[in-house]
């Protein structure tokens, strides 16, 4: 997945807050995906001068969460922060954001440094959504050139608000692979996140080292985020982790904590996928050891452990196991707008994964409109759907509805009887 450094040209729009919430933002978002595929909807509905006013009233209240990063009280710098977080992952405001992104970033740097937890996550998460964004270029380099420092001290301080180093783990990963111009650089990140998760393996006994679930948690985000930065080594660099960490990686699937277990089993997967890409002959020491433990987790029967946590785990390491013994990948098709996107590979799943960590519900709207993301999984430029073609879409989504409905109405008859005839039976 290529990552070309460009300014983007992003539609925008300029304007200035009253704070809103998650219903605001997912009307918001409606209305633009609607203004983005059918231009002239807004025409038949009322005009573009109530787009324009709409649009107005939404920068306003941007340009008010920005202004509120800097008041005195922590609680509306936090509402603040989700109040732009929210915004950035509903909606493409490449524009808006480009003409006040020092001012942004300012605001985040100075929540991270005076901050505590919460606040100091938001934060961390904004930066994010800040760089998805800018895209791949020259400004976003420039904002985490600001923020990578503080990143890394609060990752390494021991000291620090758990939940913050948890919060910085997830986005110092993923600013990396979005503004990181330099792959030394790229390096020297993925031996801050080593320093962390290795600090999780069993010992040579076999024993695992005491840790409570909050570090746990941030040494399993350290993980994913390494996962993630694999991604864009290059083969000499791959080698390299591959000969250092495949064969101690699978003292991770001793860990206690069911998250770490799966994200260990996971960045087990895409090694072996990206070793077998760069030597199709590539052959693991230990593979039989590793396949053994592998499906012992896959078919996992641990009493001691929750009944949850073994079903996710059993489901993650059958396709884990399928990955290291046949090169095999459960694919998943991933449906936005009138388009289709196939998760092929752990590759493209650990970087959709971390993408959507962000986003969250957002993420089908960014692949249609976000041309970074759309360049990531290489989409090409987005597609703008003619009024016809929504409509069609419309039509067929409401006839789904009817089928479904009238199905579920079958099978509630049809249980019904059914339950009628066991009442009578037992009664016999």
């Amino acid at each position: 997945m290529p990552r070309t450094k460009k300014k983007n040209s992003r539609g925008g729009h300029h304007g200035n807050v009253q704070p809103f919430s998650d219903e605001d933002a997912s009307i918001e978002t409606l209305s633009h995906c609607s203004s983005f595929s059918d231009t002239t909807s807004v025409a038949d509905e009322g005009g573009e001068a109530s787009e324009d006013t709409a649009q107005e009233d939404f920068q306003y209240k941007l340009k008010g969460f920005i202004d509120s990063t800097v008041d005195k009280s922590a609680k509306t710098r936090q509402g603040a922060l989700d109040g732009l977080k929210t915004a950035m992952a509903t909606r493409i405001l490449y524009e808006f954001i480009s003409e006040r992104r020092m001012t942004i970033t300012d605001s985040i740097e100075r929540c991270l440094k005076k901050g505590k937890g919460e606040e100091q996550r938001a934060a961390a998460s904004l930066a994010c959504l800040l760089c998805i964004q800018l895209g791949s270029g020259i400004e976003s380099e420039e904002v985490f050139k600001t923020l990578k420092p503080i990143f890394k001290n609060i990752l390494a301080d021991g000291s620090a608000n758990i939940q913050a180093r948890q919060a910085v783990a997830t986005s110092l990963g993923l600013c990396t692979l979005v503004a990181e111009d330099d792959i030394l650089d790229v390096q020297a990140t993925m031996e801050c996140f080593e320093n962390l998760f290795t600090r999780s393996y069993a010992r040579m006994d076999g024993t695992c080292p005491s840790i409570n679930p909050q570090t746990s948690q941030l040494h399993t985000n350290s993980l994913l985020s390494w996962a993630l930065l694999l991604t864009i080594c290059t083969p000499n660099q791959l080698k390299d982790i591959l000969c250092k960490h495949l064969p101690k990686l699978p003292r991770l699937l001793e860990s206690e904590d069911v998250n770490m277990r799966i994200a260990a089993g996971e960045t087990i997967a895409l090694l072996f996928e990206l070793a077998r890409d760069v030597d199709s002959d590539f052959e693991f020491d230990d593979w039989d050891a590793l396949c053994d433990k592998l499906n012992a987790l896959a078919t996992d029967c641990n009493k001691h452990r929750a009944k949850t946590d073994k079903r996710k785990q059993r489901s993650v390491f059958r396709d884990i196991l399928k990955a290291v013994e046949e090169g095999d990948f459960q694919s998943e098709a991933i449906r936005f707008g009138t388009e289709r996107m196939t998760i092929d590979s752990w590759v493209r799943k650990r970087t959709y994964d971390a993408f959507r960590e962000f986003v969250g519900s957002g993420m089908n709207y960014h692949l249609q409109a976000n041309e970074f993301i759309r360049d990531v999984f290489e989409l090409g430029p987005p597609m703008l759907v003619d009024s016809a073609t929504m409509k069609a879409m419309k039509i067929s989504r409401f006839e789904r509805h009817l089928h479904n409905s009238a199905a579920f109405k079958a099978r509630t008859k049809a249980r019904s009887k059914f339950r009628d005839k066991r009442v009578d039976v037992g009664e016999f």
